[in-house]
């Protein structure tokens, strides 16, 4: 196991303006998730260039944030939390601006790659929160940013579709860069460095492994249905993911100082917590896709509700404040009953509103309905999971546990995306000539989403249960002790 080392205190930091720094950090970084959604259809139009190829611009910064998330965890851990933090947010700024002074295919393509590699904001964040928070703020704070993901999500669409309508396309990437910039000078000067640090030396041939074995992954995940699934470069793509994945687990298990600790990982309420990751990011990712589609259909077709992308933002809106009030009432329970019983209930939640959503999607107050309901239980279970896996694992790796949590939502919402544009695009109707979703399509993919719900439902059965919020690991320098003037 790595040696913690902790530094001498600093200038103690006022809590409240900690949590509200990162999390804005977080919802920042979220942004960039549905940022480009309003403009991808113009995309051809604005730099001139086929669809094929703009489509990189939303896959180059889903393979830079699978990427970067586990090796901005690590780093942290290793080098500083609050350094690793400001050269995401360095880096989201200057990606923000690049595409803001794009009018090309490859700046653009440059710009969104560099987006995509602030995702280890958010993990870090967490992690920062547990080093420097008093332990009886936790809970609460790091539910707020672990659903910060959600926020950012649900709230960038609306935002992101009225700057489009009204202004240049190139508004969207310099308020991005405006944005990205306040929270770097924010976190550079409200937010204190970790004390805490497991030093050591980077895990390169792991760091390189694991990025080729994802990159191979999520680009077979997300372009399949482009190049044909049964297609060779698909399949071939999926075999190097698998060789690559199996060769690496075997190398990080027999080395001193891996990326990521495979022995920690398999611990069981580390491992069902992950698994509840990935099934909560395949839920979350259906209702963000089959809302807004079910909005912009044509009204013709007896199912769609002909609205426009301002309309389905505005309709997916509420979530997000959703899932921000939902975060302090998950760290409440999670202090009276533990987190798992918090991630069970949310887990339901969202089966409850995936079955509602079979029946009620014929009227705008539904949608909205179903979407609020699902964001509640996205609520409930994003503020558990990063306290099932901080009270699980050493102080000196949480950076990096909570970074691969957050990898497996992640891919959980390709998989989401991926076998929804499968199943979208097999059960179609014909509307004047052109194949549409069918009504079914959409109940299936909501069933689906349901039973993605449950299963992370009876995972999270199976979590050991605890009554306390976040704990030592296996080390004893803990949050409470730190913040007491621990000295090394």
């Amino acid at each position: 196991m790595s040696r913690i080392l902790v530094r001498p205190a600093s200038t103690p930091r006022n809590p409240n303006v900690i949590v509200a720094v990162l999390a804005f950090a977080g919802i920042v970084v979220s942004l960039m998730q549905t940022l480009v959604i309003p403009i991808v259809p113009e995309l051809p139009k604005f730099l001139n260039a086929p669809a094929s190829d703009t489509a990189w611009a939303v896959t180059a910064t889903l393979l830079a944030a699978a990427v970067a998330t586990p090796i901005a965890g690590r780093l942290g851990d290793m080098y500083g939390k609050r350094l690793l933090l400001l050269t995401s947010l360095g880096v989201l700024t200057a990606g923000s601006a690049t595409v803001a002074l794009s009018d090309s295919l490859t700046p653009m393509i440059i710009g969104r790659l560099l987006q995509g590699l602030s995702a280890g904001v958010i993990p870090l964040g967490l992690s920062i929160m547990r080093d420097e928070l008093p332990a009886d703020r936790v809970g609460t704070s790091t539910a707020l940013m672990s659903a910060s993901l959600g926020i950012g999500a649900a709230l960038g669409l609306p935002i992101a579709a009225f700057v489009a309508d009204h202004f240049d396309w190139h508004t969207l990437f310099w308020a991005s860069t405006v944005l990205g910039a306040v929270a770097l000078v924010a976190v550079t000067v409200l937010v204190p460095e970790s004390r805490i640090r497991s030093g050591g030396r980077f895990d390169l041939i792991g760091g390189l492994g694991l990025a080729s074995g994802l990159v191979s992954l999520l680009l077979a995940i997300s372009k399949g249905g482009d190049w044909g699934w049964a297609s060779g470069t698909t399949l071939g793509l999926f075999a190097v993911a698998v060789t690559v994945f199996v060769a690496w687990g075997l190398l990080e298990v027999r080395i001193t100082q891996p990326l990521v600790d495979l022995r920690t990982t398999v611990r069981p309420q580390v491992l069902f917590a992950n698994l509840s990751a990935l099934a909560f990011g395949f839920s979350l990712f259906a209702v963000q896709l089959i809302v807004p589609q079910l909005l912009q259909l044509p009204k013709q077709t007896g199912y769609g509700l002909g609205e426009d992308l301002l309309t389905v933002g505005l309709v997916l809106a509420p979530q997000g404040l959703i899932v921000m009030f939902a975060a302090p009432l998950s760290a409440k329970i999670s202090a009276l009953r533990g987190p798992k019983i918090t991630l069970m209930i949310g887990a339901l939640i969202v089966a409850v509103g995936y079955a509602l959503n079979i029946f009620l999607m014929s009227e705008i107050w539904q949608l909205i309905l179903v979407s609020c309901v699902i964001g509640s239980g996205i609520g409930f279970a994003y503020g558990a999971l990063p306290l099932l896996i901080m009270s699980a694992v050493p102080v000196s790796e949480t950076a990096a546990a909570n970074a691969f949590n957050t990898l497996l939502r992640s891919i959980g919402s390709s998989v989401a995306s991926a076998t929804s544009g499968v199943i979208l695009a097999q059960m179609t109707t014909d509307f004047g000539g052109h194949a549409l979703p069918s009504k079914d399509s959409f109940k299936v993919v909501m069933a689906i989403g349901c039973g993605a719900a449950l299963v992370a439902l009876l995972l999270a059965s199976f979590l050991p249960r605890q009554r306390t919020g976040v704990t030592a690991g296996d080390d004893s320098t803990t949050p409470a002790t730190v913040n007491a003037g621990h000295k090394p």
